[in-house]
């Protein structure tokens, strides 16, 4: 096996501490000890913000589900609007509440499966680019930074060259062996037009289009973590070096790490690595905006603000702001 990176360390360390304490993020919470001093006032926070985005040699920004969930990407989770439009046969037949728990459904056909999961990588990677991610490219336009990204749903790559970004739980633009037969990842992106063409108004798909390893005839699955036998290869481990180059690389410079929308599922890949960081490079600070929880822990709170409220109009403001 392949020595790890620095920041693929970071983040299995942290899921150990996720393991040992499940049941505190399960319900909200975080195991690390948060800060007791009184937060500023939004405008205040936003003003540091765009200070530091000023002040900063190199800004890292990690991108998590809640900032494509507040640019419209938000079928995932509830039967959205935009859920029932762009799944729009398999809520009529079956009424799931977002596009995870079809993910979770026991099909009677993988004829059905696929047609569903054609439809969910269809819907992802012909999605138009959402306005959080417009703004942080305004944001980010001139200055020197990296992508550290879970989202695979390719909104990150449409906006930012693919060397600044890493897409460290997958990507939906490629299949691989279900069966790990082989290291290599392939495109997903034209098999799944076809089938969606091939689909028209049925929820299932011809049984040849069925997308197969090229090598020992298994069934393929998305390149992405969660839902099946995820491939930890080469090019896993290619997206993990890129992003610990860059720590490496500026260590010692003013980095801004800029935390957006971590839910509680996920907290070992971007927010606790960004805590430990800030914490570990001396002229680190850390940006923390989320919609739903205001997490600034003690050992960085002179080094941290924590923004709770939608990442859409914190962008556009700090957009403003600059």
């Amino acid at each position: 096996m392949n020595k790890r990176s620095m920041y693929e360390q970071l983040v299995i360390q942290t899921q150990m501490n996720y393991s040992q304490y499940y049941g505190i993020y399960m319900q909200g919470g975080t195991a690390v000890k948060l800060t007791e001093k009184p937060q500023p006032s939004y405008q205040e926070q936003l003003a540091t913000f765009a200070q530091k985005v000023k002040e900063a040699d190199y800004i890292i920004i990690g991108g998590a589900s809640g900032l494509s969930a507040a640019g419209g990407g938000d079928f995932y989770y509830t039967d959205s609007p935009s859920y029932k439009k762009h799944f729009a046969k398999f809520y009529k037949k079956y009424g799931f509440k977002g596009a995870f728990a079809g993910m979770r459904h026991r099909w009677e056909s993988r004829e059905e499966f696929w047609g569903y999961l054609a439809t969910f990588l269809n819907t992802t990677l012909h999605a138009e680019v959402r306005s959080p991610y417009r703004d942080l490219q305004e944001i980010l336009k001139d200055r020197d930074y990296f992508i550290v990204t879970t989202n695979q749903d390719t909104q990150a790559i449409k906006v930012f060259p693919e060397e600044k970004v890493a897409q460290i739980q997958g990507d939906h633009r490629f299949f691989q062996c279900s069966q790990q037969c082989t290291d290599e990842v392939w495109d997903a992106v034209k098999p799944v037009e076809e089938m969606v063409k091939a689909m028209g108004d049925s929820t299932k798909v011809p049984t040849e289009l069925i997308p197969r390893c090229p090598h020992c005839g298994a069934e393929a699955f998305p390149w992405v973590r969660g839902y099946g036998n995820f491939l930890e290869g080469t090019r896993y481990q290619n997206e993990y070096q890129k992003i610990s180059d860059e720590i490496e690389k500026h260590r010692h410079d003013r980095i801004l790490f800029v935390e957006l929308g971590v839910g509680r599922m996920t907290p070992m890949f971007i927010q606790e690595p960004f805590w430990a960081l800030t914490s570990q490079l001396p002229g680190a600070f850390d940006v923390m905006v989320n919609k739903e929880y205001q997490f600034l822990p003690e050992q960085i709170e002179d080094r941290g603000v924590a923004i709770k409220g939608d990442i859409a109009k914190v962008l556009a403001d700090v957009k403003a702001a600059l």
